[in-house]
């Protein structure tokens, strides 16, 4: 999430630039050109990361998945921690000092910026050295899934990554700070194309070919995040070696004041702290889940280790896959959002940020709730042509995938919060959600298994209910500080709400005719294009005859849009 404040970032120092017009031209020419090879690629990105899955579900299977998971889970939390929005502040710095002719005061900063990547070096000796007790605190005493021996190989194995990742963050933001956008976008989807590759081809040959365990085949994947980030890192150095001349170009009319070392480092560490405050806290959502799900359902209820790993499996692991999509769609509108809110905030016209944000939960809401819903219906045949057969693989990710729901219109309501430099409610937001995932998540499992309730929806309620108690503190923030009413919101949830049902009446019509999952992995396919497409298209009718899709878009989009259609 971090990246999205980019945007935010070239807006002010628009404002604040004594460049000439001319260079400012210049600049603006070259980020139009670029922008399209940095969607392409963030695209390309995005694909593999989700695409990846499927051979390695195939390799691994369940076991090797909550493996997988536990090592990830680790790796983000202690990667936040260490290095979230360090690149971010060194972008926006060097962009800053780059934008008014500090020359001195910009080197300074990324040097400055390097020696703070240390701070991974840290996580890496604390994680490889407290790898075993992470582990029992993971397993506890539990035997017949993944042994203690195999989590900490696997979390020493990623750890290493957390010494390189940082590094490369910095060279990303530094490039980043200069408008090169092209090669940090290539070198994303250089280091995925590294990760996936080491992931589905190490494990394979790992256990196909060579009849390692599956602790061999994980560990193989995980260092794919190494791997993927030294191989970036040396494309990005080659990178700032070949526009060396370019990268230390120095305006010698402008006089630059003196600025200390001290003051850059505080500067760093002050725009980078909220952004690790909001990683540490949603990484923590994910370590909650990782050290309490296996051993609430093994120890305290009735399921197996095999059981509860499978299900771990599925949380942190194969159905995230699927709730990126969703995110996506968030990201998506945020990026967008973020600078024309900006550019409303920064010259104090209220009644604008009021619209744009209503519009923002708006189109969230108009897209994401049929999306999650639809989703949550056709869980079966999604599961099964990704992932094959599963004793718990649908019946988790149907109510998992709710969590993509709430999270992105939170992550949308507290990027406002924040846009609108509101951290104390950020921070708040934060920890209450957290605090309640910590207090509810095993006493919600014991709950619903009581009452005949699968136990596990009772620890993705609890992050529900985390992120939805964090969504109204922030909504209830812009309220009170910053005049936001939500009225025009709250009407058009109803014809929102009205679409969705018919779509679900529709699709449980279409269940009479075509069966909605099929024994075949492959006829799945079509049986999910047939059902979406019913379901999309009375949906977008019903909307559409009801106005809110052209109230929520704006007259001036919906009348291109509508020229658009006619003509084709």
């Amino acid at each position: 999430m971090v990246k999205l404040f980019l945007v935010r970032d070239v807006i002010l120092l628009k404002a604040k630039s004594n460049t000439k017009k001319k260079n400012s031209k210049k600049i603006l020419v070259k980020n139009t050109f670029l922008q399209g090879a940095f969607i392409s690629t963030l695209g390309i990105s995005k694909i593999l990361g989700i695409l990846y899955v499927i051979p390695f579900n195939a390799v691994v299977k369940e076991q090797g998945g909550a493996l997988y998971g536990y090592a990830y889970t680790l790796y983000s939390l202690f990667l936040g921690l260490s290095s979230a929005g360090i690149p971010l502040a060194v972008s926006k710095i060097i962009s800053e000092y780059h934008t008014l002719g500090y020359y001195n005061a910009k080197m300074r900063a990324f040097k400055l910026g390097r020696s703070v990547a240390v701070l991974g070096f840290i996580a890496f000796i604390v994680l490889f050295i407290f790898a075993p007790s992470i582990s029992h605190a993971i397993l506890g005493d539990l035997s017949g899934g993944n042994t203690l021996s195999d989590v900490t190989f696997v979390i020493r194995i990623i750890s290493t990554a957390i010494v390189v990742v940082p590094l490369l963050s910095i060279y990303r933001g530094y490039l980043e700070g200069h408008k090169y956008l092209a090669p940090t976008s290539i070198s994303n989807v250089i280091e995925q194309v590294v990760r996936v590759g080491l992931i589905i081809f190490g494990s394979f040959l790992a256990i196909k070919v060579f009849h390692q365990s599956i602790a061999t085949a994980v560990g193989i994947a995980v260092f794919g995040a190494t791997a993927g980030a030294l191989v970036s890192y040396f494309y990005l150095l080659d990178v700032v070696r070949k526009n060396k001349k370019a990268l230390n170009e120095r305006d010698l009319n402008v006089k630059e004041p003196t600025i200390t070392n001290q003051a850059i480092l505080k500067k760093i560490l002050l725009y980078s702290l909220p952004f690790i405050m909001i990683d540490g806290f949603k990484s923590l959502y994910d370590f909650i889940d990782m050290t309490t799900v296996v051993k609430t359902l093994a120890d305290t209820l009735s399921y197996s280790v095999s059981d509860a790993e499978s299900v771990m499996s599925i949380i942190s692991t194969w159905g995230n896959k699927f709730n990126m999509i969703i995110s996506a769609v968030s990201t998506g509108v945020i990026v967008s959002l973020i600078p024309n809110l900006t550019a409303s905030f920064v010259v104090g016209d209220k009644k604008d940020v009021n619209k744009k944000v209503n519009q923002t939960l708006q189109v969230l809401l108009f897209l994401t709730v049929p999306m999650t819903i639809g989703l949550s219906f056709l869980a079966k045949p999604v599961w099964m042509v990704f992932y094959g057969s599963s004793k718990y693989g649908a019946s988790v990710f149907c109510y998992f995938v709710y969590i993509a729901l709430f999270m992105s219109i939170y992550t949308a309501t507290v990027t406002i919060v924040q846009v609108l430099k509101d951290y104390k409610i950020v921070f708040l937001s934060l920890f209450l959600g957290s605090l309640l995932k910590i207090l509810f998540n095993v006493h919600f499992m014991i709950l619903f298994d009581s009452f005949g309730i699968p136990a596990y929806y009772g620890s993705i309620t609890a992050t529900i209910f985390g992120y939805f108690v964090s969504l109204l503190i922030c909504m209830y923030a812009l309220y009170k500080r910053f005049a936001i009413h939500y009225q025009k919101t709250l009407r058009e949830m109803f014809p929102i709400g009205l679409g969705v049902v018919f779509m679900i009446c529709s699709m449980f019509f279409l269940r009479l005719f075509i069966p909605v999952v099929s024994s075949s992995r492959f006829l799945n396919i079509p049986i999910i294009m047939v059902y979406t497409l019913v379901g999309a298209s009375v949906y977008f009718f019903i909307t559409y005859r009801m106005g809110t899709f052209k109230r929520i878009v704006g007259d001036e989009f919906f009348g291109k849009l509508s020229k658009k259609l006619k003509k084709s």
